[in-house]
């Protein structure tokens, strides 16, 4: 596992992967990595711009794969659902499923269009409605893996159901740590869900350590868009000393999602100091994120914000 590179990953050939937020960063490193492999690869972002870009630079390295685009606005019930609903149309079954899109420290509380504190409701809640969307089209794969990217942020994370939105003493590295705990919290009750029903699924995590990716302007720069985050200057002066490439920090969600080592109810991420770079290896899960009952109480909170169950997903 320590040495793993994208050469590493086996064909892909009929494997279908859908990756969220695959227009940049960990996520569009994903998506060349598995079309390289010979996937059929469904890129769901937001930016329609970047998406056909995306799209041209794979079909001009890789002549003849087959890959596509879907507008995905995950702070969008209403997107996520019709999302899920063009490419369950479109696909008999989805090998691979990669939960990646996200925004960080965002300086002020935004709200989703649903109501949701913006950070927990695009990281997390809207993944959650799309996946159980998918589900039905997961299952229907031979060996279908769910892919979910957390955070090293998880480990300060708490989910605060007393005031889940954030409404009182909102902060952005609360609410952040709060929406990666909720990715990493999912992915391990999907996976038990998955065993006690005998389902032929695996679900793990990944986390990319610290890698330059987007993530360090996107979100501190919302609402303040003429002048750099006081994140984007302190990253900075750490990248040369602590942080890998958006390619490397990719390896993690790669290894996860096809190597045929790769075990579920596990987060993989950077094998170096504080898993901030390195090569992919079982990573550290804080043990607050063990508590099983904490999964559950979540997993039905978020059918509850949502109005999706796992339940019906599956079934349909």
């Amino acid at each position: 596992m320590s040495s793993f590179t994208v050469k590493d990953i086996p064909s892909q050939s009929g494997r279908i992967a859908v990756i969220t937020g695959a227009t940049g960063g960990i996520g569009y490193e994903a998506a060349k990595a598995l079309a390289a492999a010979g996937a059929s690869v469904i890129i769901a972002s937001r930016n329609g711009q970047k998406g056909a870009e995306v799209l041209a630079e794979i079909r001009g390295t890789w002549p003849g794969t087959d890959a596509s685009f879907e507008p995905l606005d995950l702070s969008d019930l209403s997107s996520v659902a019709a999302c899920a609903s063009r490419i369950a149309g479109s696909v008999p079954h989805i090998d691979l499923l990669i939960n990646n899109a996200g925004v960080m420290a965002i300086p002020t509380r935004y709200e989703t269009i649903d109501g949701f504190e913006m950070q927990l409701g695009a990281n997390y809640l809207g993944h959650f409605a799309f996946d159980m969307h998918l589900m039905p089209r997961v299952l229907a794969a031979p060996s279908p893996r769910v892919v979910t990217v957390s955070s090293l942020a998880h480990r300060s994370g708490k989910i605060q159901f007393d005031d889940l939105q954030l409404q009182k003493g909102y902060t952005p590295w609360k609410a952040y740590s709060q929406s990666k705990l909720a990715t990493l919290l999912f992915s391990l009750e999907l996976e038990r869900r998955a065993r006690a029903e005998a389902w032929n699924l695996i679900s793990n995590a990944a986390h990319p350590g610290y890698s330059l990716t987007g993530l360090q302007s996107t979100g501190p720069r919302m609402g303040r868009e003429d002048r750099p985050a006081l994140l984007e200057r302190v990253a900075k002066v750490l990248a040369p000393f602590m942080s890998q490439s958006a390619a490397d920090g990719a390896l993690p969600t790669l290894y996860a999602a096809t190597s045929p080592d790769a075990s579920g109810g596990v987060m993989y991420g950077p094998d170096g100091f504080y898993e901030l770079r390195g090569s992919p290896k079982v990573a550290k899960i804080a043990s607050p994120a063990l508590n099983k009952a904490i999964w559950r109480r979540l997993w039905e909170t978020s059918e509850e914000l949502t109005g999706v169950t796992g339940r019906s997903a599956a079934a349909a």
